[in-house]
């Protein structure tokens, strides 16, 4: 079997044409461009598009569907925004219950995310403690708050208290279990890297542990972002004596039968769910995304 071995002579013209032809100069911008005609599309056009079919459909049963003692449960967008959001007396008092369930909300999220990542490092640490610990938090998770609002009400009242505690059951399990699983998922070859070393307990969590389970630990801190504004409302809801928060207004709207305040209200609650989980998933990129790279089929 014989080899051919190109000449010195057609090595250099060869060499010459591969220098000559503008691959990497034609091929990067167009890549870019395609990538922000992706984004753009994905970003953009797509929830757009789902936004204008969402209107299109509310507007389809509010006008055509429901007749005019019907269509209190579900009033036109416009006459949402001109009486829930223009009107400035409906308006103020928006902002003043958005405000007080603001408070619940970011209290029981704080609360929740040092107990939840306190008890899933202690979790980690031991099977025992694990064992002991895991199922009552998914009993917990489970429980129908319902059923606690009797207890609640009886040594914590019926205020403010009751309310973060009732957000903090309902954003606790998300943050236990996804930490648990980010401080077990370390590499077992980093483990035994770490071994060669004779590091102490703490030293293993603190730079091999924690650092590795971030991703997971923000996947749950996001999941429990959202829950904790149903908390908030929830807690308002049971819990009404104080302050009225979006939740108090939601039953008091429901009584009322004003079904353009109440799908205000609602919006509100909703845009502030996305709010802070948007604020999570910002905070997530700026711990970890300078050196986490998620993989993506």
């Amino acid at each position: 079997m014989s080899v051919t071995v190109p000449s010195a002579a057609e090595t250099d013209e060869a060499g010459k044409v591969a220098a000559t032809t503008p691959v990497t100069g034609a091929a990067l911008p167009r890549t870019r461009s395609r990538w922000r005609g992706a984004g753009l599309v994905s970003f953009v056009l797509l929830p757009g598009a789902v936004f204008a079919v969402f209107i299109g459909v509310w507007y389809a049963v509010s006008d055509g569907v429901l007749n005019d003692q019907q269509r209190f449960m579900l009033p036109p967008p416009h006459e949402v925004v001109r009486i829930g959001f223009l009107d400035w007396s409906n308006f103020k008092t928006m902002m003043s219950a958005l405000r007080l369930t603001c408070e619940v909300t970011f209290s029981g999220l704080a609360i929740s995310i040092v107990i939840g990542v306190a008890v899933a490092v202690a979790m980690s640490q031991a099977r025992w403690i694990e064992n002991s610990l895991y199922p009552w938090a998914v009993v917990i998770q489970t429980v129908p708050i319902l059923a606690l609002t009797p207890v609640l009400s009886f040594f914590f009242g019926f205020a403010l208290t009751s309310r973060i505690i009732v957000c903090v059951i309902i954003a606790f399990f998300p943050i236990v279990s996804n930490t648990l699983f980010g401080l077990q998922s370390v590499d077992r070859g980093m483990h035994e890297l770490f071994s060669l070393h004779h590091p102490s307990r703490l030293t293993r969590l603190w730079k091999l542990q924690l650092p590795a389970a971030l991703p997971s630990m923000f996947t749950g801190f996001r999941n429990a972002a959202g829950l904790s504004v149903i908390g908030a409302i929830v807690g308002e809801f049971f819990f009404k004596q104080g302050e009225p928060g979006l939740g108090t207004n939601l039953s008091v709207f429901t009584s009322r039968l004003e079904g353009e305040r109440l799908w205000a209200t609602t919006l509100t609650a909703s845009l502030l769910g996305v709010a802070v989980f948007v604020f999570f998933g910002w905070l997530a990129r700026r711990v970890v995304g300078r050196w986490y790279q998620p993989k993506r089929g």
